[in-house]
């Protein structure tokens, strides 16, 4: 899945141009799902601050869908401005889980048990393994 870039921002970039504003918006209208499920989590981070991290936790609605979160989630120039535009670090276990962390809490040990690989395997389930 690619992003939709407009030829405008196109010719920025290729005028060394480009910046994180107008990255972030061709990924928000590139990958609506994805942005959907990212906001989510950093917005959930946000409202419960004295939460270890926000959460996002279910499966996307379509393949289209589940390819939108595995393209921003995979990417690591997506991801980072992701993560810069919502102040948080995201942690992805699978199509249904995402994680918002406050970035202080990148140190902590509830987000080192989250991407840990006991993490990863507890966060299993049969109905989701194709996922």
């Amino acid at each position: 899945m690619s992003l939709d870039v407009p030829t405008a921002v196109i010719d920025a970039a290729q005028r060394g141009e480009m910046d994180d504003a107008q990255f972030v918006a061709v990924v928000r209208d590139s990958l609506p799902y994805a942005w959907e499920v990212i906001s989510a989590a950093a917005d959930d981070q946000a409202a419960r601050p004295e939460a270890p991290f926000g959460e996002h936790e279910v499966p996307p609605p379509s393949e289209q869908a589940r390819g939108q979160l595995l393209r921003a989630l995979a990417s690591n120039s997506i991801r980072g401005a992701l993560e810069r535009h919502f102040g948080v670090v995201l942690a992805f276990q699978n199509c249904h889980r995402v994680a918002a962390f406050a970035p202080a809490a990148v140190d902590s040990a509830v987000y080192r048990e989250f991407v840990s690989p006991r993490g990863q395997v507890l966060n299993q389930t049969p109905e989701l393994r194709d996922c």
